[in-house]
């Protein structure tokens, strides 16, 4: 029986035992009087703190006055930055029209030049025609020449002689072409290189640009006005 006994003691169903430590009953009361007391401690601070940081405390009214003077520093600044934003948005926006309007005077002055050259080139034109003598019409100023092969650019001035009561002239122009080929061999168009209608009170000056062969050498060039009933009523030739 004792041997039973002793076995099961000592085998793995034998019963738990548990290990505690022995603290004396006053001792423990003192621990927790002690440790509620640092909690009430900790909240009394934290509340305190509290009541400064919101303005409760004995010192509130010097908080609420340094808190509005802070306030009111602060609003004076964001005015001044309202304001200096204001004036930046109002340079802005000068500059962008000043340079828009140095922008447009730009472009207005370079249409100024381009106008003045092609005035100087008119006079130029005119300045090389000979004094008008003589009624009818007359084919002046015939220069010619070739920008690229199988081009010819051309430029004239046809005028109607006999005074302002003329009447407007109505028929069209003829440009055309002859020269060499192929080593050398006469070469002509068969038909006009441009032709084209022509109306004016006075005189008309026209620039145009005519075609031909590529392999074509262009010797002399011939414009021929031709009135409504197709008679031939002037004529001019230059040479190359």
């Amino acid at each position: 029986m004792r041997w039973r006994l002793l076995r099961r003691r000592l085998s793995i169903s034998a019963p738990r035992m548990t290990v505690r430590s022995h603290m004396a009953w006053p001792l423990r009361w003192a621990v927790v009087a002690i440790s509620l007391g640092f909690s009430g401690a900790l909240a009394l601070w934290a509340f305190e703190f509290g009541k400064g940081i919101a303005g409760l405390g004995p010192n509130s009214r010097g908080s609420a006055e340094a808190l509005a003077e802070v306030q009111q520093q602060l609003a004076a600044v964001r005015l001044d930055r309202e304001r200096a934003q204001s004036i930046a948005n109002t340079a802005d926006s000068l500059l962008k029209a000043e340079r828009a309007t140095q922008a447009r005077l730009a472009e207005e002055v370079k249409a100024l030049e381009m106008e003045n050259l092609a005035l100087k080139d008119d006079l130029g034109f005119f300045e090389r025609l000979l004094p008008a003598s003589g009624d009818g019409l007359t084919v002046r100023g015939l220069q010619a020449d070739m920008p690229a092969a199988g081009q010819l650019r051309f430029q004239l001035l046809v005028m109607q002689q006999g005074g302002r009561a003329l009447p407007d002239f109505k028929g069209r122009y003829e440009v055309l072409l002859s020269g060499t080929q192929d080593g050398g061999k006469a070469w002509a168009m068969p038909a006009p290189a441009v032709t084209k209608p022509l109306q004016f009170k006075q005189y008309q000056r026209i620039d145009g640009l005519a075609e031909y062969p590529a392999n074509a050498v262009v010797k002399q060039v011939q414009v021929r006005v031709l009135d409504d009933t197709g008679q031939l009523r002037a004529t001019q030739t230059t040479k190359l």
